[in-house]
């Protein structure tokens, strides 16, 4: 092992319970978040640079983390947003072929605090019974009222807008400007892949803060809109709700991903509530209403959309159920065209039974354009 000797460390929950890990790479540190996992046996390196898993400490549940190494192309964006890793065996040494790095060496890049030997089996049992709550990671094992202080002051991730964190500063553009579809994106947490997905199906990307207008897009005379997945509680984002109001309201062609599904739900008068521990994995089972066929999914999110109030709604149609707990997966506009998704059809990596929703999104605009 490369650290014969390396710090002892812990896992404060925001209840009090206590679990124990050893520091990666030997290293003093503390870190801050609300703490959740992932079921996912591959992918850590788009898990830790997700957006959408900004402010939060993940539990990796496969038992080897680091295994295959870092490359720049398994990147989601810009850097990494969890705040911190919890993990039970980190790889020091790599074995891909492909591999630029170590995940050492990336998470050192990326100022990331880590812990290893910790028995996620029994964390990870601990978070589905008692719920995702805040905690806190630590090397400083002797000064636990400090921490206890210190955790009491990290706000709850209900009721938490974090878009604004991840967002991009300026517009940018992405993929080919002949392509012959242009689309606006609204970015509260986008995921490159999404981006590369719409491009490879022909489309030419520009790319909005999270807190663009919908006048602002619309000087683009985009042929097609897209709300972006993303952090954080979906209710404080006024604008993106706006601005799906009125994207909806001239019946622009309108696609949602995960938050972007929860703000579409809002904008039709559906609430959205934080669930108990959240869907974080990419085996998650649904099934397409419309279609009568299951689907494996890549999935992550803390929060769903109210299920009675989206029946109750005489406009929207349910179009996919999560089958561990029938969640609202899916929905589309009975009179407009418009329709979103609660997981990520991305899933890079993970499984591909849900990409034809971006070529599904691709034949709505092309239904009105051409």
């Amino acid at each position: 092992m490369k650290y014969q000797s390396r710090r002892p460390a812990i896992i404060l929950l925001a209840d009090g319970t206590i679990f124990h890990g050893k520091s990666v790479g030997n290293k003093e540190g503390t870190s801050f978040g609300e703490v959740c996992f992932n079921t996912g046996m591959t992918g850590y390196q788009e898990i830790f640079t997700d957006p959408s898993y900004f402010g939060q400490l993940m539990v990796t549940t496969n038992a080897h983390i680091g295994n295959y190494g870092a490359t720049d192309v398994e990147t989601e964006s810009d850097g990494v947003k969890i705040s911190g890793l919890i993990c039970r065996n980190f790889s020091y040494t790599y074995s891909r072929q492909d591999a630029q790095e170590s995940l050492e060496e990336f998470l050192e890049t990326h100022n990331l605090f880590a812990i290893s030997d910790v028995d996620t089996r029994a964390l990870v049992s601990y978070i589905r019974d008692n719920g995702a709550m805040n905690a806190v990671i630590s090397t400083n094992v002797d000064n636990i009222d400090t921490l206890k202080k210190q955790l009491s002051e990290v706000p709850s991730m209900n009721g938490l807008e974090l878009a604004s964190k991840v967002s991009t500063k300026e517009p940018y553009y992405f993929g080919d400007e002949s392509a012959p579809v242009k689309i606006a994106a609204l970015d509260i947490g986008i995921k490159r892949n999404i981006l590369r997905n719409l491009a490879k199906r022909g489309a030419y990307i520009k790319v909005f803060p999270y807190d663009t207008s919908y006048a602002a897009m619309k000087l683009w005379e985009a042929d097609g809109y897209f709300l972006s997945n993303g952090p954080g509680d979906p209710e404080p984002l006024e604008n993106a709700i706006q601005v799906a109001k009125d994207i909806i309201s001239n019946d622009h062609p309108l696609f949602g991903i995960c938050l972007g599904h929860q703000v579409i739900a809002l904008a039709n008068g559906i609430s959205t509530y934080k669930m108990h521990n959240g869907h974080r994995g990419i085996n998650h089972p649904i099934k397409n209403l419309v279609t009568g066929k299951g689907e494996i999914t890549s999935q992550n999110h803390g929060f769903a959309i109210n299920r009675e109030e989206t029946e109750a709604n005489a406009d929207v149609e349910i179009t996919h159920v999560h089958l561990n707990d029938n969640t609202v997966a899916g929905i589309r506009l009975k009179n407009k065209n418009c329709f979103s998704v609660q997981y990520h059809p991305e899933a890079s990596p993970g499984p591909n039974d849900a990409t034809y929703l971006f070529d599904q999104f691709i034949d709505n605009i092309k239904k009105v354009t051409v």
